[in-house]
């Protein structure tokens, strides 16, 4: 079972800034990360930044998406949306490539396995999750047979924690993959039980496996959402 390096701590959460907050001291050799305490998006690069041990070297700051500072988008992300990075005074968005950036460019567990087979599968399935939200989310807020809708997209998922039998992740160990999909399907799980009376994780037990697995791991858990 994948676990947190030694020396994890519980860090004091920082409150959110928003429209009548003063920015940070910008460009001034500080590693931020730019998130939201509501937003998936946000989460897959805290969950890297925490497993990776990076508490010390990445700085969060939390921007109020419902009300937003100003300087955010003038001065630091023009898109105006999150996460963002700010690190060798640059800033880069998108989180798909930024769990990647901060894997690569910071020190810690790798979450990108060596073996060619096992990265090949990493890009598809990394390829696969904006199709995979949308039809979790299209299903959803339909009126019509959630099973019939969003069943092929959890098969897929339940297919895809099989191929490697060496651990319970999508890759065996956890990874960037896993990093990808569980705040999403953490979400999905929870609205489709109480909103839809449907188990995602029923009749499919490496799902139901993951999902446990996933929450004795600190980097995830002690993220907010």
């Amino acid at each position: 079972m994948a676990t947190l390096p030694t020396g994890f701590v519980n860090e004091v959460l920082p409150p959110s800034l928003d429209s009548t907050s003063s920015p940070p001291n910008l460009f001034d050799g500080t590693t931020r990360l730019y998130v939201s305490y509501i937003c998936p998006f946000a989460q897959r690069t805290w969950i890297a930044r925490n497993y990776k041990g990076l508490h010390d070297k990445i700085k969060l700051v939390v921007i109020d998406l419902q009300n937003r500072p100003s300087w955010y988008k003038e001065k630091v992300y023009p898109e105006n949306k999150v996460p963002s990075l700010e690190h060798n005074n640059a800033v880069k968005g998108e989180s798909l490539d930024l769990i990647k950036y901060i894997d690569v460019h910071f020190e810690g567990p790798a979450l990108l396995p060596d073996d060619p087979a096992k990265q090949q599968f990493a890009e598809e399935l990394l390829s696969y999750t904006d199709t995979f939200n949308q039809t979790s989310y299209k299903a959803f807020t339909s009126n019509g047979d959630v099973e019939k809708e969003s069943g092929p997209a959890y098969d897929k998922i339940e297919d895809a924690l099989s191929k490697f039998d060496d651990g319970p992740f999508f890759l065996g160990q956890f990874s960037l993959v896993d990093i990808a999909y569980a705040p999403f399907i953490e979400r999905f799980q929870t609205f489709f039980t109480e909103v839809k009376n449907y188990d995602i994780s029923k009749g499919r037990p490496k799902l139901d496996l993951w999902i446990k697995e996933l929450n004795k791991i600190d980097a995830y858990t002690q993220n907010p959402s």
